[in-house]
């Protein structure tokens, strides 16, 4: 698991290799990841934008950016929490994930951002 806090907010990462949905002879290798996003700020804030930069050994980086996560846009007040899984594909058997969350601190609008913790995925059967 990796973690990482950044202006009181704080990302933890768990990945793990879905080897029933992966098909590594057609170069389709699947992770699923879960974040937890925990306010220890002394503010209440909302996540607004993502942006992701996924590095696959055989295929270079990608980079993802988009509104909220999963389809919301979670609001946390002081000492709450959001948890959210989704999944990543790739066509090497190894690469790597990272990003930035952009959230707004609520109720003055003040915009910033939140580092979202480097982790591998590596396709190892034996972590199912």
């Amino acid at each position: 698991m990796e973690i990482l806090t950044t202006h009181g907010i704080q990302i933890s990462v768990e990945c793990h290799y879905q080897m029933r949905y992966s098909e590594p002879i057609s170069g389709k290798q699947l992770f699923n990841y879960t974040i937890v996003i925990e306010n220890k700020s002394s503010w209440t804030v909302k996540l607004l934008r993502r942006h992701w930069y996924i590095f696959d050994s055989l295929n270079g980086v990608q980079e993802v950016e988009g509104e909220g996560v999963v389809g919301q846009q979670p609001v946390l007040a002081p000492g709450e929490q959001f948890q959210y899984s989704s999944w990543c594909p790739l066509v090497s058997e190894i690469g790597r994930m990272n990003g930035i969350y952009l959230m707004e601190r609520l109720p003055d609008g003040l915009p910033f951002e939140v580092i979202i913790p480097p982790f591998v995925l590596i396709s190892d059967p034996k972590q199912n």
